[in-house]
């Protein structure tokens, strides 16, 4: 519970340094991102409340993405008012026209992750039904809040007379980077760091025995319920002590800790303990601190076979469903497999992370992979988007300069995205205790790579598998 609320704290402190950096970069528009991203949190919440959903670190972590989708399209409609008032429009017809061409992206960017969200709540169970649960009411209200009530907003502030393009902020001189090139550098890393995250399975083994550092929700381990005399004050300082000496007679970080105020106890989680070891940290216990009594016993894992096979089912299905719909609604198939190549790298990377860095492997593990697969294939999304309007637009124009063009214009609206929902979940990891820094470190790297595969591998892949060959809808 107290991981739940400092997480939520350092979200609402990093919600409103989103908010400071929507207005800077958007002006008046910005500040009306502020008030619909607002209305989303006091849906969402309510939505929460409606549905007597379990606020759980999973939980949080589909609203975290609800957050990043919902600043995605608040970005994507605000950069392309400044982008149509670049090109000379009028602020009435610039707005008209930036909702407009902003709808598509937005629309199947969600459309894509709901496909997952279905897939992952009929076939999932446990964490990842709870995941699917609150990311799909944050991607439903995060598209109503974008496309409905920012809409409303900024005619209502239009027709109230600000009408001044200064007002919408400044269009930006767009600096053109051949990112298709750049590409093959960038795949050739992320390679690297996949078979040095794989090379260290086996070595994870010889050290720990195991490939990955499992938490216990995947391995089980001992429960210990401590009773401490009525004159010991079972506080923060006092559960710190306890863990401490848990994790030096375990030799393992994996250990959990719940204070019972109520009943002066505290029950701590670890990795199986032996005899010895039980004995052990009893005798510590006893002789350091004012303890009546200690009782141990065995625990099963929370996570079973089942579910992580019925997690990684729901991924393969997700991830078909997906192509599937890409490939229809870009008239391509490559453009599907492409975000799905894409898809794969991110989550293998980060894979690598836990790998090689030994992080703790649990329920938050799967969460983790499952934001970085939604928020990777959005950003994804949003680009080839671009590209087929210029499919459309310049269908003379060399496809390589078309790819880069469609990169380099989408490029602020990626940062920018990248940007908020980093600002988010590096609050989350300097404010939020011990049990998700781990996890929101994972989520932070996720979101790096899922921003940097969209660029240099989804796109380039999609050109080189492609070459000049137009999608069908954009042929004469």
């Amino acid at each position: 519970m107290n991981a739940i609320q400092t997480t939520v704290k350092a979200g609402v402190i990093g919600f409103v340094l989103v908010c400071l950096i929507m207005i800077a970069f958007y002006a008046v528009p910005g500040m009306i991102a502020c008030v619909a991203l607002a209305i989303y949190m006091l849906m969402m919440l309510l939505a929460l409340n409606g549905f007597n959903a379990t606020l759980t670190l999973p939980g949080l972590a589909g609203i975290i993405l609800g957050i990043g989708m919902a600043v995605d399209a608040n970005v994507i409609i605000y950069a392309r008012i400044q982008e149509e008032i670049g090109a000379g429009k009028s602020t009435g017809a610039a707005i008209k026209s930036g909702f407009g061409k902003a709808a598509s992206a937005i629309i199947d960017g969600n459309v894509t992750t709901l496909i997952a969200v279905l897939v992952l709540w009929f076939k999932g169970s446990g964490t990842v039904k709870g995941f699917a649960q609150t990311l799909g009411m944050s991607v439903l209200i995060s598209m109503f809040t974008a496309l409905v009530i920012s809409r409303f907003l900024v005619y209502a502030a239009y027709h109230f007379g600000l009408r001044d393009k200064k007002w919408y902020g400044k269009p930006r001189t767009i600096k053109t980077r051949d990112f298709v090139r750049t590409g093959k550098k960038y795949v050739a890393v992320a390679g690297v760091i996949i078979l040095v995250g794989l090379a260290a399975l086996p070595m994870n083994r010889s050290k720990i025995g195991s490939i990955l550092n499992y938490d216990l929700e995947f391995s089980g381990g001992t429960a210990s319920t401590i009773t401490f005399k009525d004159d010991q004050k079972v506080n923060d300082s006092l559960e710190k002590q306890v863990v401490k000496a848990y994790e030096k007679v375990s030799k393992s970080t994996s250990v959990q800790s719940q204070k019972v105020k109520a009943n002066n106890q505290m029950v701590v989680k670890s990795v199986e303990l032996n005899l010895s070891q039980r004995k052990q940290i009893e005798n510590t216990l006893k002789k350091d601190y004012k303890v009546k009594s200690v009782t141990t016993e065995n625990i099963s894992s929370t996570i079973s076979n089942e579910m992580q096979r019925d997690a990684f089912i729901s991924v393969v299905i997700s991830a078909i469903c997906m192509l599937i719909y890409i490939a229809i609604r870009f008239k391509d198939v490559k453009f599907g497999s492409s975000a799905i190549i894409a898809l794969i790298n991110d989550v293998l990377v980060v894979f690598a992370a836990y790998s090689v860095g030994r992080l703790s492997v649990g329920g938050t593990f799967i969460a983790c992979m499952l934001t970085i697969i939604g928020y990777s294939i959005n950003s994804t999304i949003v680009i080839f988007d671009r590209i087929r309007e210029f499919f459309g637009l310049y269908p003379k124009r060399n496809r390589m300069q078309l790819f880069n063009d469609s990169l380099n214009t989408t490029l602020a609206r990626t940062i920018n995205t990248s940007l908020s929902t980093l600002i988010v979940l590096l609050c989350i990891f300097v404010l939020g205790g011990d049990s998700i820094r781990s996890f929101a470190f994972a989520m932070i790297l996720g979101v790096v790579i899922g921003t940097l595969s969209s660029i240099f591998i989804a796109a380039p892949i999609a050109y080189l598998t492609m070459g000049n060959k137009m999608p069908e809808e954009t042929k004469a």
